[in-house]
């Protein structure tokens, strides 16, 4: 009844009709085998109260409690989300380790008629999979960064890239942050496992005999790490810079930053993380730009005393080569595509090479 999940870079557990995880809804909040779909047999409230009995009465008295609520949500879930299968259905569950909660619940589908399994030591089992992959093993992958000064559209520029056949990994899209003080974005970002996850998702698929493009990145993004795998893979990869004049790349960050010069006042809290960083004057200079609506003017101003310094003081300490640059006199959106031509076209030129 238990299976292997196997080869994570396989993801075996895809050859099952539905992936069920069975945790308390934290639980795969904060992290989940990619495809699977939450069915949680205890809340997050009921999961503390059964741990509560278990510890301050008896094993035996929330065992009884704990089949009880298990039951019930089972039920639950039978009849509103698993009526339409028909015989042939064949799910995989899975809890925490492999115990009570998802053989319980395998239990019940099985009693129906349904070919059900469950993945042998849970979650427990796929995280050390995602462990070794990502923390202990050479990351089986080719990398190519794409660099460039902060506001060169980089990030814009990666589905153009992936449309145009290049393999791509949106790095700062699955850590749901733009990178640096002012890059947050709305709905926050996932836990550190729950990126390692969408990080292990997005390779998979990919073909490791040709390079996959990664925008150049600091060994965090935002309150996220890159796992030591992916930085080292990172590090040593070969970089194609592209460059703008001082004046596109204003008027670029100035649009895709709408969402943050929409909320004045959070933004100059923001901007006045950087005292230590350039003084209060400067901040506070900037500030001023921010109430007075001058975005092209305090994008040219952060870019030129705060992320250039830091660009080149990060780059001094690369080692990695500089195999093409490709430059653009404008960013906007009809600039964009004949850029990405261009880089493309590099990259192609940097990978037979």
């Amino acid at each position: 009844m238990a299976v292997e999940l196997g080869d994570l870079w396989q993801a075996g557990w895809q050859r099952f009709d539905t992936l069920i995880d069975v945790r308390a809804p934290a639980e795969f909040a904060e992290d989940h085998v990619p495809g699977a779909v939450s069915m949680p047999v205890l809340s997050d409230a009921e999961r503390a109260r059964v741990g509560t009995i278990y510890k301050q009465d008896s094993p035996f008295a929330a065992r009884k409690i704990g089949a009880a609520l298990v039951a019930r949500n089972a039920a639950r879930h039978i009849e509103k989300r698993l009526m339409a299968h028909d015989g042939g259905w064949q799910p995989l569950v899975y809890c925490w380790r492999g115990g009570q909660r998802s053989n319980a619940f395998a239990t019940i589908l099985e009693q129906i008629g349904w070919r059900v399994q469950v993945v042998e030591g849970g979650y427990r089992s796929y995280r050390r999979k995602v462990v070794a992959a990502l923390y202990e093993q050479a990351l089986p992958f080719r990398l190519i960064r794409l660099d460039g000064n902060t506001g060169t559209a980089k990030t814009a520029l990666l589905p153009l890239l992936a449309k145009r056949g290049v393999q791509v990994v949106d790095l700062e899209g699955l850590a749901g942050h733009r990178g640096s003080i002012l890059g947050a974005t709305a709905g926050g970002q996932p836990a550190q496992k729950g990126f390692e996850s969408a990080l292990i998702d997005a390779l998979r698929p990919l073909d490791r005999d040709r390079p996959v493009v990664v925008e150049a990145e600091s060994a965090r993004i935002g309150n996220l790490r890159l796992p030591p795998a992916l930085w080292k893979a990172m590090i040593a990869a070969p970089r194609v810079v592209v460059e703008a004049p001082l004046a596109a790349r204003a008027t670029y960050l100035a649009e895709a930053y709408a969402d943050l010069l929409a909320e004045p006042a959070e933004l100059i809290e923001l901007l006045a993380g950087l005292r230590a960083l350039v003084g209060a004057e400067r901040v506070a200079h900037w500030q001023d730009l921010t109430r007075a609506a001058a975005w092209r003017d305090l994008a040219a101003e952060l870019v030129t005393h705060h992320y250039d310094p830091a660009y080149a003081r990060a780059r001094a300490r690369d080692d990695a080569p500089v195999a093409a640059t490709v430059t653009s006199a404008g960013l906007s959106g009809a600039d964009l595509p004949d850029l990405a031509d261009r880089l493309s076209d590099a990259l192609n030129e940097v990978d037979a090479g």
